[in-house]
């Protein structure tokens, strides 16, 4: 590899530290905050794990897990089962991985991303074939959403 090729990439890294683990093939770490007996909270962090992410999950009661949520500043109608952290946002329920990498590569000014609800189809809400449509929402810092991205269904 030539010396700016290298230079590029050392600059690169110190602007978007995502960007510089997804190049040296660094896992990215994400905090999962889910209940105990949720099968596709445990659905979702597998699909972050073969998207390259290193997922750690910590178990809070219900109570405990709705008021983290609402701490974190994501708004009511916007819950899902789990919440996770990572690089200073908030991603609320089934959000899918390349979304969470374009989020940090954008950088915007928000809380983070959601996916209200559980929506057929989406990451860790695997049925076969058949798909809800649904929006991954941009939660910002005033509580408003916006769509992101959006998913079509089967």
């Amino acid at each position: 590899m030539d010396r700016r090729k290298v230079l590029g990439l050392i600059i690169g890294s110190l602007a978007a530290p995502a960007a510089a683990q997804v190049v040296t093939g660094e896992a990215l770490a994400i905090d999962v905050a889910k209940t105990s007996s949720c099968g596709c909270c445990l659905a979702w962090t597998k699909r972050l794990e073969a998207a390259g992410f290193a997922p750690t999950t910590r178990d809070l009661w219900a109570g405990e897990l709705i008021q983290h949520k609402l701490k974190l500043g994501v708004p009511e109608d916007a819950i899902s089962c789990h919440t996770a952290t990572i690089e200073g946002y908030v991603v609320e329920g089934h959000v899918p991985p390349e979304d969470i990498r374009r989020l940090l590569a954008e950088r915007p000014d928000a809380v983070g991303l959601a996916v209200p609800g559980m929506p057929l189809g989406s990451p860790g809400m695997d049925q076969g074939d058949d798909r809800e449509p649904y929006d991954v929402l941009l939660i910002r810092r005033d509580g408003s959403t916006e769509v992101f991205a959006s998913y079509p269904g089967s």
